[in-house]
């Protein structure tokens, strides 16, 4: 499966409290389970009136098809062309 960042724009999405988290994950498992097809929610992070989520799957349209079916905003989604870190300084070459 391919890596897929996607950017939602919610206002006041930094003051969203734990039960209001916990709710938008439940609902987001319910649209990954009701996909029928590969995908898997990895993480979010919340900054400001954004969240930022990372999601794997097979093509684009099935994370937009995941926001369609939770009623979750999909402002931008772009594939993860590539992955590095702190350990990538430390990679040894093949």
């Amino acid at each position: 499966m391919k890596r897929f960042l996607i950017e939602r724009e919610i206002p006041g999405a930094s003051s969203m409290t734990a039960a209001d988290l916990r709710e938008t994950a439940r609902t987001s498992n319910a649209a990954v389970d009701s996909l029928g097809v590969p995908y898997r929610w990895i993480t979010s992070y919340v900054a400001g009136d954004k969240v930022y989520c990372l999601h794997e799957a097979e093509d684009a349209d099935a994370i937009l098809e995941h926001a369609r079916r939770g009623g979750f905003p999909a402002n931008r989604v772009v594939e993860v062309a590539s992955e590095f870190g702190p350990h990538t300084a430390d990679a040894v070459s093949a």
